[in-house]
């Protein structure tokens, strides 16, 4: 369809529209922030194209998309519009489109590349935020010393049940918190091909029993975690320098991760020396 007198060509896009996809979440990212990873492959095709979708073209530029996945319950959705092309109502259309495809099956947004804007016509529609996440980014000129806690070792990481129990321990009594099976959370990290074996490890305490961890993909932390016994003694700090000590010596030139929004480790992480770069966020109307 034609848009009402902007010169908007609507239609869906596919996987040959994967390039102008992929442009559109680059001009996002580099005004907005968010997760740097959303310009992967496999992201945008998770994101942008489930199975319906609807973009708005101006002299064949992409200027906006949404995705739809409306066999789920609830139904899921993620959209962009290009900075140059925002205030002129369009998000507002996507939007009625979306409430299209979910009728009453509710609805789960996701956005990778967080507004404040986005955020108020979300909230306008019905839709309540349940998830936020801060993206923040160390540059590696000068990683952080810290010393290692009294008694403390470490070691590599081995995908394991006493890995897993560790991480169970560390994160039980975050709020939200759901227990996936052993095996899938260790498959995951197996199965990565990013997974950095030699830069993921275990703290043990003076019994040898296994007190924090960390895991790390690429050149992201994955994962950290302390049991609760242990907190407040610089175990995770200490493991993460350690990561970012590592990854220094391995040739990068940043390290990433992303911590919840009321998530006390936020703060920790800024001490090291990591910035935000974005956020990410999660809305739910049912």
């Amino acid at each position: 369809m034609v848009g009402r007198g902007d010169g908007l060509v609507w239609r869906a896009h596919g996987e040959g529209d994967l390039a102008a996809l992929t442009g559109l979440v680059e001009a996002c990212l580099a005004l907005d922030g968010g997760l740097p990873l959303f310009t992967r492959t496999p992201l945008v095709r998770a994101r942008l194209l489930q199975t319906r979708t609807l973009g708005a073209w101006h002299d064949g530029d992409l200027v906006a998309a949404v995705s739809v996945d409306a066999d789920r319950t609830p139904v899921t959705a993620c959209g962009l519009v290009h900075p140059a092309w925002r205030g002129r109502g369009i998000g507002t259309r996507l939007l009625d489109w979306v409430d299209g495809q979910a009728d009453d099956a509710g609805l789960l947004l996701t956005t990778e590349t967080w507004t404040a804007d986005a955020e108020a016509l979300f909230v306008a529609r019905g839709l309540r935020r349940t998830f936020l996440e801060r993206v923040l980014r160390h540059d590696l000129d000068a990683p952080p010393d810290v010393a290692a806690p009294d008694g403390v070792t470490l070691e590599p990481a081995t995908l394991s049940p006493e890995l897993f129990d560790t991480y169970r321990v560390s994160f039980a009594d975050r709020p939200g918190f759901v227990e996936p099976a052993a095996e899938e959370w260790l498959g995951d990290l197996r199965d990565d091909e990013d997974y950095r074996p030699e830069l993921s490890m275990v703290a043990r305490g003076p019994d040898g029993g296994a007190v924090g961890f960390v895991t790390v993909l690429d050149t992201w932390i994955d994962q950290v975690g302390v049991v609760p016994g242990w907190r407040g003694r610089r175990v995770g700090a200490y493991l993460v320098a350690r990561v970012l000590r590592g990854l220094a010596e391995a040739g990068a030139d940043a390290a990433w991760l992303c911590v919840n929004d009321d998530n006390p480790a936020a703060g920790l992480y800024r001490r090291l020396g990591f910035r935000e770069t974005g956020r990410r966020a999660r809305y739910l109307r049912r």
